[in-house]
């Protein structure tokens, strides 16, 4: 991480707001150079783009608004998960290493940079967590891992309210609609390892929903969940995940999941999604159960949202999928004792 004043520069200062400092993802170390991310286990990445938009712009300013997004007022390793009993960054060295150098108004240009970024954190054996930008990012990150993992032994779960299997619409083949159909039809990843979660609304068009049937993938719209219940819906979607895809999970979210009151400040909202508190239960079940090595959040519009709630539910996505994949390393039986007292029914049971 550098050394003497070049480290000190930084570095954040014990203890600090979350407001004050280096605006790193949860005031982490930054990582300036490929050679800086030897020993640490998670590297931040992001990826401010917006050109692969077909609605909305304005996710290029995700990636910042995600890491500022922070207000717990201390320095790790002081961020325990009350859920899982644990502290993420006492199990995890994670760093930051900042933005690829997207290039405005060339969207091909930005996704080789992310692409050579991603690239140098898989080699440094990191697990990479990248911050968006729109959806159109999943193109050069599942290329990426798929040829890090092996071609068709990458599985994918996807929080998302469209399915991004899009047949070039707009006669555009790598924007935010259609990477999900560029990954199987490139052969990154099997239509049988892709599991969908809280699709809804409006699109895609009929023959998009054929082509995802040919190839085996498979989905939850929001339909589904009512029906099932939201706890059931999670539990089938664990099950199936870990029966059924291989040992390399890559996690998706995008933020437009959430229903726009838990999100405005988003591309393309559709009505009617989870809640916040719905998706970080997902989120945090998942990552502590699967062999997840990868993920991405992305499709946060801070323009759409001057409150920051969208910025913010996306940065406790990634905090709650860190804290499960530290409680997956350490063993729950190895989680220190949860805060606080359970309550008992009238009888004292």
């Amino acid at each position: 991480m550098g050394t003497g004043d070049e480290r000190a520069r930084f570095v954040n200062r014990e203890a600090e707001p979350g407001y004050a400092g280096l605006g790193t993802f949860c005031k982490s170390a930054l990582a300036l150079r490929p050679e800086e991310l030897e020993g640490a286990d998670v590297a931040i990445l992001g990826a401010p783009l917006d050109e692969g938009v077909a609605n909305r712009p304005g996710a290029r300013f995700g990636p910042r608004a995600i890491r500022l997004a922070d207000n717990i007022p201390w320095s790790p390793p002081h961020r325990p998960n009350l859920a899982l009993g644990i502290d993420p960054f006492e199990h995890l060295r994670v760093v930051d290493y900042g933005d690829a150098e997207c290039v405005p108004a060339s969207l091909e240009a930005s996704h080789r940079q992310v692409r050579e970024r991603l690239d140098e954190v898989l080699a440094a054996g990191c697990m990479p967590v990248v911050l968006g930008g729109d959806h159109s990012v999943a193109h050069p990150v599942i290329a990426a891992l798929a040829e890090h993992h092996g071609q068709g032994k990458l599985g994918v779960i996807q929080f998302d309210a469209h399915a991004d299997t899009g047949d070039a619409p707009f006669d555009v083949a790598l924007g935010h609609g259609t990477p999900m159909r560029v990954a199987v039809e490139s052969g990154a990843v099997r239509g049988e390892h892709f599991l969908q979660y809280g699709l809804r609304g409006y699109w895609p068009d009929p023959p998009e929903w054929d082509w995802m049937r040919e190839v085996g993938m498979r989905w939850m719209t929001m339909d589904d969940v009512v029906e099932r219940g939201f706890g059931a819906s999670v539990e089938t979607l664990i099950a199936t995940a870990a029966t059924d895809l291989p040992d390399a999970i890559h996690l998706v979210i995008d933020i437009d999941v959430l229903d726009p009151a838990f999100a405005p400040g988003t591309g393309t909202p559709e009505p009617g999604g989870l809640s916040a508190r719905e998706l970080l239960y997902a989120v945090r079940q998942i990552c502590s159960r699967l062999p997840v090595r990868s993920l991405e959040v992305v499709e946060v519009s801070p323009p759409y949202d001057p409150s920051g709630i969208t910025a913010l539910a996306a940065h406790r996505c990634v905090l709650e999928a860190l804290s499960g994949i530290a409680l997956r390393r350490v063993g729950r039986e190895a989680r220190p004792q949860r805060p606080g007292i359970p309550f008992h029914d009238a009888a004292g049971a």
